[in-house]
């Protein structure tokens, strides 16, 4: 009697990157990582404005 072979795992662990991560571009590398809206436009500013003026503003 001979032992089956062994059949290989169908999902194979990832393999370890050894690369830079300071490379790569990360979220808040870009105006969307920051929470910027992208609606732009003066009328758009002054609605944010009135919208986030604090209470003591007023």
């Amino acid at each position: 009697m001979s032992a089956a072979p062994e059949s290989e795992p169908s999902d194979p662990k990832p393999a370890l990157v050894f690369d830079d991560p300071l490379d790569q571009q990360s979220s808040d590398d870009t105006d969307r990582g920051w929470g910027e809206r992208t609606d732009g436009g003066s009328a758009a500013d002054l609605k944010r404005f009135l919208d986030e003026k604090p209470p003591h503003h007023l």
